[in-house]
């Protein structure tokens, strides 16, 4: 059984039987296409703005005709293991759109910030033919850099109130980064923060780009750089 892209429910039932390992699933793994897709990654700090950003991503990706796929990390429920689906609240606006696949995992227990079954999920989109697969992970400190490994560029959010955060985070988090989004760039500070960071990064010449998620403000140009 390989995935449509046009029959959504399939597709999800498909990603349901790798998350939950239903008895057969790692043969239907064997059988899928590999497709070349990229993979973006959107982690930070919690509170960074990322689903908003995420959601801002995706009109980009819809407005230059182009499919995506957006698996949504959130923490898991204590009582059922369950996603807390938070982040599929602010994507909404695309529940009906036929280039725009949205998936909520939870993390059930992981401490990489994504979901045990990530790698194999996102094959599962893949092979169904998707132009971008971006993967939003939890809010994440120093340790859970997984997303690193997945994804062919990671965007690592932060906002002018991190501050001295920074320094907390450089010993992980801040070493996976392929882009930093300053974002809330509205906020005060904000140009002072950015010349902070990229003294703390050092000689990486990584791009620092300021967003502002809920205007739309540098999501075109973040697009572009990701690209």
């Amino acid at each position: 059984m390989i995935p449509n892209f046009s029959d959504t429910k399939a597709l999800a039932r498909i990603i349901s039987l790798v998350e939950n390992e239903v008895t057969g699933y790692d043969k239907l793994l064997e059988e899928l296409p590999h497709n070349q897709v990229p993979v973006i990654g959107i982690t930070g700090p919690p509170g960074a703005g990322k689903s908003t950003l995420t959601d801002a991503l995706i009109g980009e990706c819809v407005k230059a005709g182009k499919k995506v796929a957006v698996l949504c990390i959130d923490p898991s429920s204590p009582f059922n293991m369950g996603a807390l689906l938070g982040d599929r609240i602010r994507m909404s606006e695309w529940y009906t759109n036929p280039n725009v696949f949205i998936r909520s995992l939870a993390t059930r227990g992981s401490l990489g910030g994504l979901h045990p079954k990530i790698i194999e999920i996102t094959e599962v989109l893949k092979a169904a033919a998707f132009d971008f697969i971006i993967v939003e992970t939890v809010g994440v400190g120093q340790s859970e850099v997984e997303i690193a490994g997945l994804a062919d560029a990671t965007a690592v959010v932060l906002v002018p109130e991190s501050g001295d955060e920074i320094q907390v985070m450089k010993a992980g988090l801040m070493e996976i980064a392929d882009i930093f989004v300053v974002n809330k760039c509205d906020r005060p500070g904000a140009d002072m923060f950015i010349k902070n960071l990229q003294v703390r990064t050092g000689n990486r010449s990584i791009p620092v780009l300021k967003t502002a998620a809920n205007t739309k403000e540098g999501v075109a140009a973040l697009y572009q750089s990701l690209l």
